[in-house]
């Protein structure tokens, strides 16, 4: 198998053996990086410390993410017009911190036969916020309710 040193230094072709003889003198860990190569390299390092490492590496990818979160507001048919401005400011907000934002819109009793009224204001919502949002689903019954979903644009 082919060794290579901790610091990258190639120390040749040897028996698992003699590698593993090595890496005990140095008080380090013998480990396999490519097993399909031919012949196989072996790296001696400090196994420990390299996974302790490629840990703290993970952790910081993770913390540089950003978490999108799906915010909802719900309205009736029936909203009157600066309800309805109320909650586009809401959704506005939300759109501005980055957040997708669920626009729902509840039917009861009766007023589920009128489903243009619902339609329409969601159409209304997203004439609104079409500035800064774009609509990902587009208006679509579920029971009771009407939802779409609406995003931020993409920046160029």
């Amino acid at each position: 198998m082919r060794v290579v040193g901790a610091e990258s230094e190639q120390l040749g072709i040897m028996s698992l053996q003699e590698a593993l003889a090595l890496a005990e003198a140095r008080q380090l860990d013998l480990v396999e990086v490519s097993p399909t190569a031919v012949p196989p390299v072996c790296r001696i390092m400090d196994y420990g410390k390299f996974k302790y490492q490629q840990s703290k590496k993970l952790q910081e990818a993770r913390k540089k993410q950003s978490h999108v979160q799906v915010k909802e507001v719900k309205l009736r048919p029936k909203t009157d017009e600066h309800d309805l401005m109320t909650k586009i400011k809401h959704v506005r907000r939300f759109i501005e911190e980055g957040n997708k934002a669920k626009v729902t819109l509840v039917f009861r009793g009766r007023e589920i036969t009128h489903l243009e009224f619902g339609s329409r204001a969601l159409d209304r919502v997203a004439a609104e916020l079409e500035d800064i949002a774009v609509v990902e689903f587009k208006p679509k019954m579920e029971g009771r309710s009407m939802f779409m979903i609406v995003a931020p644009k993409v920046k160029k």
